[in-house]
């Protein structure tokens, strides 16, 4: 026999949920990459209300007819006779004339909104990216932990027994348990009480036990997550108009997938945006990755915004500092040999790590920015290339590797 013991919330069942899931999984995955393009980066690990349409989730339903043939006559008919064949209404079958106007809502769908927890929006999240189950555990589950005090329990090892608490614990035993009996005592000898009561008395004071089980208690310590430092994520992408948004996009789930990573790992875990075309600036997310604009491609301008900034605000004592660059790989003139030199000789040496992932339009022809970046030998180093969804988790698959060896 097998029983379920999950905890449910309050008229929420469990077993029925997952069956909604399942059944629906498909509108929930197109709702939950809706909410992906809207959310912020530090905001994935929240649960979301996401709204299905009424029409994807409706169930045909059946009725019980009468049954068997029937003859019977209509009053008040004087158009049809029986046998006649009626023409479908014009119009699409409705009641009116057609003669009114629509209202203000006349083009909306409903929506049956459904409350997704953390760990569902998760799942769906790395679905939709094709994450193998090796690496939805490692960034659905933290593998650092530490041990914590919190508070005394009345059982436990030996050697956590916290001897002050036991004995406080004693002496208010016997304090409590003694007060009523000296009471009695005092009043038996301002009565003038025999002596045999008196003794009795006495010898129950005088056997109260001065150390109990009961009054043991041991330090309690419990495991809770923690990582390890703090770290900080430079995030670098070109915003020229040949970066459309299906490659934005996609760069946001990259982003996504190194940030949840990193959270694993370290305590603390700040972003950096940095965009640029022929000029570099620091900005939001929300500007980062929605405010459009215009002009060449200069890649250098970034690397050397990411290095002042680097040796200004986080010491690399203090800090790991990761670098992830996105870009369709256009460069032009002497700017692709000045990054890649600037790359390999000022950057990589402050990294724990620096991807470059590239979303070009063909898979056929190196990108010159791409083709220069593949000279560099270093193992803080990862290029990859990226074409749809799916192929996002392979761009770190080797981060994910080294981490864990």
């Amino acid at each position: 026999m097998i029983i379920d013991r999950r905890l449910n919330d309050r008229n929420k069942s469990a077993s029925n949920r997952q069956r909604f899931i399942r059944r629906y999984k498909a509108q929930l995955r197109r709702a939950v990459t809706d909410a992906v393009a809207e959310r912020s980066i530090t905001d994935m690990e929240q649960g979301a209300d996401v709204g299905i349409p009424v029409r994807d989730i409706s169930e045909p339903q059946f009725g019980m007819g009468p049954g068997g043939d029937r003859d019977f006559v209509l009053p008040g008919n004087r158009e049809y006779s029986r046998g006649d064949r009626l023409p479908k209404p014009q119009g699409g079958g409705g009641k009116g004339d057609g003669s009114g106007q629509s209202g203000d809502g006349g083009g909306e769908e409903d929506q049956f909104t459904f409350t997704l927890s953390k760990e569902e929006f998760m799942n769906l999240f790395f679905d939709d990216l094709e994450l193998p189950r090796l690496a939805r555990t490692t960034l659905g589950e933290s593998e650092h932990f530490r041990y914590k005090r919190g508070g005394y329990t009345p059982n436990g090892a030996p050697m956590n027994l916290s001897i002050p608490r036991s004995l406080r614990n004693a002496l208010a035993r016997r304090i409590a348990l003694g007060a009523p009996l000296r009471r009695e005592l005092e009043q038996l000898k301002a009565s003038g009480g025999s002596q045999d009561e008196i003794e009795a008395l006495e010898d129950r004071l005088n056997n109260l036990p001065f150390l109990d089980d009961y009054d043991l208690r041991f330090r309690n310590r419990y495991r809770v997550a923690e990582p390890v430092s703090k770290a900080v994520m430079f995030c670098l992408m070109d915003v020229s108009a040949s970066m459309t948004e299906q490659k934005k996009d996609l760069a946001k789930r990259f982003y996504i997938l190194l940030y949840l990573f990193l959270t694993r790992k370290y305590r603390s875990v700040e972003l950096v945006f940095i965009r640029h075309t022929e000029n570099a600036e620091e900005v939001n997310e929300q500007d980062f990755f929605h405010d459009p604009k215009t002009g060449g491609t200069v890649v250098l301008s970034a690397l050397k915004m990411m290095e002042e900034i680097a040796l200004s605000r986080y010491d690399s004592s203090d800090w790991n500092i990761y670098a992830a660059q996105v870009s369709d790989g256009d460069a032009f003139g002497a700017d692709v040999e000045k990054s890649r030199a600037f790359l390999a000789d000022h950057l990589l040496p402050l990294c724990q790590y620096f991807a470059y992932v590239e979303v070009p339009d063909r898979s056929d022809v190196a990108t010159p920015l791409g083709a220069a970046y593949s000279a560099i030998s270093d193992e803080r180093f990862a290029m990859s290339e990226i074409f749809d969804r799916s192929e996002v988790y392979p761009a770190l698959r080797d981060l994910f590797h080294k981490e864990a060896a």
